[in-house]
């Protein structure tokens, strides 16, 4: 059988990201210039920095991914980008690169879902995973439990009805003075500190979250009491969202049977988070998680998950565009 090249092309946010992918499990090349150091001043992100500096790095950054594959344009067979969600601005950079490279080289554009593309992380960290499991689905813009009943087809059985799990690390860093990213640094300030404060869980019939409770728990506590522990602070927050996150993948687990459960997205970066679901392991459950430089952005993610969605037979128009709230 023919190998099968993909063209990944990830702008979502604040990396510009392109990877050529093989097979959809080998990694050819993924190159990432990330942005952080940019908007780290600001607090967070600023969209139209980011836009910007996609348009600076895009060309740059494509060049580069197909070099260190060894490979010439004419032998990739699908131009796989990130249509969303994410901000519109920095999507529509990759999304209208990615048109204009298919059309010159007359190769299939092939649209990602970028929550889609944080799943596929794992069929690249392993070569033996397939579908049907379970995807705990955590990051800055999303918090979802998705049953993955193939490739290609998915069930969101339950999500955040306020905060994703991320936004809520971002906004206790920053109350706390760590500043941005704040996901990184609330897991390293919480290594010092021992989960001994009382927080709110927010409990639903269903496997929805909330985690604007909890995060407004904690500001209040550090305006009140501008002198507490502030790592102890971080130690509670994050032990208090990981049990809710256990709890509700638990309930999925017993919903649906399936004893296999796969991390996603760049909270499952967080080291006490990746430890905790391991003890599932403990239960006869299988536990997966991305290599960590595969959790946040990138774009090899994005085009593992365009593979499936090539051999699938998804094929999209030039008119394809952005969706900044796009579903899974």
């Amino acid at each position: 059988m023919k190998d099968i090249i993909t063209l990944g092309i990830e702008s979502s946010c604040d990396e510009t990201s392109v990877a050529v992918i093989k097979n959809g499990r080998e990694i050819l090349s993924n190159i990432i210039d990330t942005q952080i150091p940019i908007h780290e001043k600001y607090g967070g992100v600023v969209p139209e920095i980011a836009s910007r500096n996609h348009i600076e790095a895009i060309s740059r950054v494509t060049k580069k991914a197909i070099k260190d594959a060894n490979i010439s344009l004419l032998q990739i067979d699908a131009i796989t980008p990130t249509y969303g969600p994410g901000l519109v601005g920095a999507l529509l950079v990759g999304l209208s690169y990615a048109k204009a490279l298919s059309y010159a080289i007359k190769k299939p554009l092939v649209g990602v879902n970028h929550i889609q593309g944080h799943i596929a992380a794992n069929y690249l960290t392993y070569k033996e995973l397939k579908p049907p499991f379970i995807c705990v689905m955590t990051s800055g813009g999303n918090t979802q439990i998705v049953k993955v009943e193939d490739y290609t087809k998915f069930q969101v059985l339950g999500k955040t009805r306020d905060d994703a799990i991320g936004e809520a690390f971002d906004k206790v860093a920053r109350v706390v003075g760590l500043g941005y990213p704040g996901g990184p640094k609330v897991d390293k300030l919480a290594k010092e500190g021992k989960p001994n404060i009382e927080l709110p869980k927010t409990h639903f019939e269903n496997l929805d979250f909330s985690f604007s409770g909890i995060k407004t728990a904690v500001i209040n506590l550090h305006h009140k009491n501008p002198d507490i522990n502030r790592a102890d602070l971080c130690a509670s927050f994050q032990k208090t969202v990981t049990e809710i996150l256990l709890e509700n993948t638990k309930k999925a687990i017993n919903q649906t049977g399936i004893k296999v459960i796969a991390l996603a997205g760049g909270v499952s970066a967080n080291s006490y988070i990746r430890k905790e679901f391991l003890k599932l392991e403990k239960e006869d459950i299988k536990v997966y998680m991305p290599d960590l430089k595969l959790c946040t952005d990138n774009a090899a993610m994005i085009g593992s998950a365009g593979y499936y969605n090539y051999i699938s037979g998804k094929r999209d128009n030039l008119d394809l565009n952005a969706v900044p709230n796009l579903k899974l």
